[in-house]
């Protein structure tokens, strides 16, 4: 590309060195005016000048000889000149959009680099911020497990508590229901035997005092 770039820019040097030679009749030959005008047209061109240097070359060479043709050989050489010429503006067109597109298409590779890019960069924040809010759903998460299992420890301990109240009521319970049956035995014990010695013992009896008898009564 750069080869073919040097070869055209040399061209278009031979192009400036090489004017078209006007005819030297009093009045200029009106269709070389209006070819060597399209090909100037080229030239000033700034979007197209630096092409099509080889096409413009042979429309520059078909207009030389168009002016130095006779009257026989004038009209093909007219019809070579618009066609050399006509071919010259299509190329410089053509190469023109051809660079046009290659640009643009540099542009556009350049324009997606940074779309893709910034979508990376999107793409990036976006699983940093949901690798933050898992982290901290996470950390959540353990604490209210440890509020959980701290309660369900405060309950076992609530409850172990209770089991051990109850079981110490139950046991002083007990423990005083044997008492109390122990009680009820030595006091029933301590009644036979009180009983038993009441029966051992002799029965007195009784002495019984004279009843005075009833005195008459008084006439």
């Amino acid at each position: 590309m750069s080869l073919q770039r040097g070869l055209q820019r040399i061209v278009f040097l031979v192009l400036s060195l090489l004017p078209v030679v006007l005819p030297r009749a009093a009045e200029p030959d009106p269709d070389v005016a209006r070819l060597s005008q399209r090909l100037q047209t080229i030239d000033q061109n700034p979007q197209h000048n630096p092409f099509a240097a080889y096409e413009r070359l042979q429309a520059r060479q078909a207009i030389q000889a168009l002016q130095a043709a006779r009257r026989k050989q004038r009209p093909q050489a007219l019809a070579v000149a618009k066609l050399r010429v006509e071919t010259a503006e299509i190329a410089a067109r053509t190469e023109a959009s051809r660079g046009e597109l290659q640009r643009l298409d540099i542009e556009r590779n350049e324009l997606l680099v940074e779309a893709s890019r910034r979508d990376a960069e999107e793409a990036r924040a976006e699983a940093e911020r949901l690798r933050v809010e898992a982290q901290i759903q996470a950390e959540e998460a353990a604490r209210l497990r440890e509020a959980v299992e701290a309660e369900v420890r405060a309950r076992q301990d609530v409850e172990g508590a209770l089991e051990s109240a109850v079981s110490s009521e139950e046991e002083k319970l007990r423990a005083a229901r044997e008492r109390e049956a122990e009680l009820a035995k030595r006091e029933a014990e301590l009644t036979a035997a009180g009983q038993a010695g009441a029966s051992n013992k002799p029965v007195k009896t009784p002495i019984r005092k004279p009843t005075s008898k009833p005195k008459p009564p008084v006439r």
